[in-house]
């Protein structure tokens, strides 16, 4: 693969999560046991290191030597979307676009082509948008620290945590839907995290992380595969966890069920997500697509095709040319 070193059995990740009581530092700012805040102990930060080092999973943006630019594609491609997916399309980009540059350099056109379906095709626009800032204002280096980061188009908080921790190998709190998840069963003793990222899932994090830089990479690294792995949102794997014999407070409390979401959710079938995305593809497909072809994926709502063309090209998604819709 281009851009990145032969695989080896460690990476980004991988390549960091030695021994946790090698790496053993200061214990994090504990508060009151029933406070729901209170900090992940030392045991349970061991146990889950040990537990990433023996059931990990080997994925190559994990490998030693992967670049810090392979690393911030993969975590925008896994935004939202399953590592099943990811897995062929970023092999492939990495084989396009080893470097910023030459992703800076390629046809919009062919980057929607290959982003494919892995969904959201503004995140492959972000992707371009950011590997040409990281040209023109970091020499094509993927800049470092958070705040830097966060600069560039498409990275928000998430994100620049991520590449901090996994490609630059600094402390960072990073935090997304899996260690949310960990975090509130094995701390709060409820099913499911808050519905959005609230002020005390923020605070147990940053109060949980490792202050050794090393120890902190090992800890994000495992957590997330936790809860990708074990502590999932519908069938947790309560046996196979090694929080399990350190005290979690879900498990300890029976599993109690998560509270009642009345919120009503809309079926994607006959959304207007559901047409923009049947346009691109027949715009990666065929490259240009006329009116009445367009018209045809929903003959009996023609305002919706047309409702649905105008926002791929205010997007910067798709162009008119003459009477055909292109990719930009």
């Amino acid at each position: 693969m281009s851009g990145a070193s032969a695989p080896s059995t460690s990476g980004a990740g991988r390549d960091h999560q030695v021994s946790a009581r090698a790496v053993r530092s200061a214990s994090p700012t504990d508060v009151a046991p029933d406070d729901p805040c209170s900090a992940v102990d030392e045991g349970s930060i061991d146990a889950v290191i040990a537990w990433f080092a023996r059931s990990g999973r080997d994925l190559p943006w994990r490998h030693e030597g992967v670049s810090a630019w392979a690393i911030l594609v993969s975590e925008v491609m896994l935004q939202q979307t399953p590592v099943v997916r990811v897995l062929p399309r970023w092999q492939e980009w990495m084989e396009l676009w080893p470097t910023p540059a030459d992703l800076a350099d390629a046809s919009t056109a062919e980057v929607l082509r290959r982003w494919d379906r892995l969904g959201y095709p503004r995140r492959a626009l972000r992707l371009q948008e950011c590997a040409r800032a990281i040209v023109r204002e970091h020499g094509g280096e993927v800049p470092r620290g958070e705040e830097a980061l966060r600069a560039l188009p498409g990275v928000g908080e998430y994100t620049a945590a991520a590449v901090t921790a996994f490609a630059h190998h600094g402390r960072a709190v990073v935090v997304d839907t899996n260690i949310r998840r960990v975090l509130t069963r094995s701390r709060r003793g409820r099913a499911l995290p808050d519905r959005s990222y609230s002020a005390a899932e923020r605070l147990l994090a940053a109060r949980s992380l490792p202050a050794e830089p090393q120890r902190s990479v090992a800890w994000n690294q495992s957590v997330m595969e936790l809860g990708a792995l074990v502590c999932t949102a519908r069938s947790p794997r309560c046996e196979e966890c090694p929080l399990a014999a350190e005290g979690c407070a879900w498990l300890a409390a029976g599993r109690p069920a998560p509270e009642a979401d009345t919120r009503r959710r809309q079926s994607f079938e006959g959304t207007d997500r559901q047409m923009r995305g049947q346009i691109m593809a027949l715009l990666r497909r065929d490259g240009a697509a006329l009116e009445e072809l367009l018209l045809a994926l929903d003959p009996e709502d023609p305002a919706r095709v047309q409702r649905c063309t105008a926002s791929l090209i205010a997007d910067g998604l798709a162009v008119r040319v003459g009477e055909s819709l292109q990719l930009p």
